[in-house]
């Protein structure tokens, strides 16, 4: 992590918002450092050294933004401004965001904290900062044009409120919404409970879910996009460069997961089952739990899940949308399964001679051919595993189950060894006998009756 000096608006010509309904320059106002982030990897927990003590959450391949003691408010600097995002191996994109990186820095504090924010603009635009699902005065709500103006190019803001309730939260711009959120502009915003012992978990996981229109070859999302996104994210990521969650075993685990996107997400998680313990509204009760495998995330929404790491292994999660764990992915492509294309390869080869026919049998072997790609994309699907291509892309990641991993050690074990006869193999003996529909029409289930109404 580096830290840089704001260099904007710190003088007389600095505006800020200093309460609800009421606008004053400052002279001589003293920012916090902006700290900046220009990696891509998950960064370690940032363990509180004041106040309350919490376990403090893991950002996939994010950071927590580090903040002052002023008087007892805490106080934190946000620098809206363009940035370049890694968001996979080979591929740059061009995006909006928040120190140095979309997604911005995770924001952690701790219920009936008083926070300071300074929002320094370094866009093109006006913009704001929307607390999203948070409770706090009108002014501070981040509307522009109905709780404030916008902060201008080159100003400095601050929002100051107290934080009136724990749970899971997000920020992101209400200024030219479509076109900033396009652009990568969102966080998120961790309220942990005053109490310790409420709600205590090992290792609280973050992930926010965003989606990009970007053409392979080039840099910058298209902003008008509706639907036909084709890059999926994890904050901004791709698999097979999303980071794992690495679990000590017997852990108690929480994933939070936000969604910004302009879809649901079904979160699946393999080889567990899970309590929904939060909403970006509050708590669950525990009478009021329920027991899931896959959790829907609805548009503007959080949801967090808690299990207990009993079970070894390399376990997969995602997306349970198949196109959302695909990579650059082109909604007018043919399907040609079932296809003889031996005469037309022929021909193209002529022309072309590295021409790779491909899908007459299905798409898995773009998993493992590497085939030639324009500059600045990933391939559809890609990533290996210990067992060959994973055949994955987008919202897809491992968490990763070891026994006797350190409290604070979340680098990634490498891949887990099967014990002797846990995994699964080819049968080259006798098969039993094999049943089989004969015809299409729906029948009846042998020994079941039907009886006339």
């Amino acid at each position: 992590m580096l830290n840089r000096r704001q260099i904007l608006g710190v003088g007389a010509a600095s505006a800020a918002l200093v309460s609800t309904n009421a606008w004053t320059k400052t002279t001589n106002m003293g920012l916090p450092e902006a700290a900046l982030m220009e990696t891509a990897a998950t960064q370690p927990p940032l363990h509180p050294s004041t106040g309350p003590d919490y376990q403090p959450v893991v950002t996939l391949n994010g950071w927590t933004l580090p903040h002052r003691m002023n008087n007892g408010v805490k106080e934190l600097h946000l620098v809206a401004e363009p940035v370049e995002r890694e968001m996979a191996e080979g591929m740059t994109a061009y995006l909006w965001g928040y120190n140095g990186q979309s997604t911005g820095p995770t924001i952690e504090a701790v219920e009936g904290d008083r926070v300071r924010i300074f929002v320094t603009n370094k866009l093109p635009e006006h913009t704001s900062v929307h607390w999203h699902g948070m409770i706090l005065p009108s002014g501070m709500d981040g509307v522009v044009g109905l709780s404030h103006p916008g902060i201008p190019p080159g100003k400095t803001f601050v929002y100051e409120f107290d934080l009136v309730k724990s749970g899971t939260f997000m920020y992101h711009p209400h200024a030219d919404e479509m076109v900033q959120m396009a652009m990568g502009m969102m966080g998120m915003f961790i309220v942990h409970p005053r109490d310790p012992a409420f709600m205590p978990v090992d290792r609280d996981f973050l992930i926010m879910l965003n989606a990009f229109d970007i053409d392979p070859g080039s840099y910058v999302p298209k902003v008008m996009t509706m639907v036909d996104f084709n890059l999926w994210c994890w904050n901004s990521r791709l698999f097979p460069d999303i980071d794992p969650l690495v679990v000590n075993k017997h852990d108690r685990v929480r994933v939070r997961v936000g969604n910004l996107t302009m879809t649901n997400h079904p979160i699946h998680m393999h080889g567990y089952d899970f309590e929904v313990t939060c909403t970006d509204g509050g708590w669950v009760r525990p009478e009021a739990r329920w027991p899931e495998v896959s959790i829907d995330i609805p548009v503007g929404a959080m949801r967090a899940y808690e299990f207990d790491a009993k079970y070894e292994g390399d376990w997969a999660i995602h997306c349970h949308k198949s196109h959302h764990t695909m990579n650059a992915m082109g909604h007018d492509i043919p399907t040609f399964i079932g296809v003889n294309k031996s005469d037309l390869t022929r021909k193209i080869r002529g022309l072309q001679p590295e021409y790779m026919p491909m899908g007459t049998a299905g798409m898995a072997d773009m998993g493992e051919m590497e085939m030639p790609l324009p500059d600045n994309t990933v391939p559809m699907m890609s990533g290996w595993g210990p067992y060959g291509a994973i055949e994955m892309g987008g919202m897809f990641s491992v968490v990763k189950v070891r026994e006797g991993l350190a409290s604070d050690d979340y680098s990634d074990p490498g891949w887990f060894e099967n014990p002797p006869g846990t995994q699964a193999y080819e049968w080259t003996g006798e098969l039993p006998d094999l049943a089989r529909a004969e015809n299409a029409r729906t029948t009846i289930t042998p020994g079941r009756t039907r009886t006339k109404s």
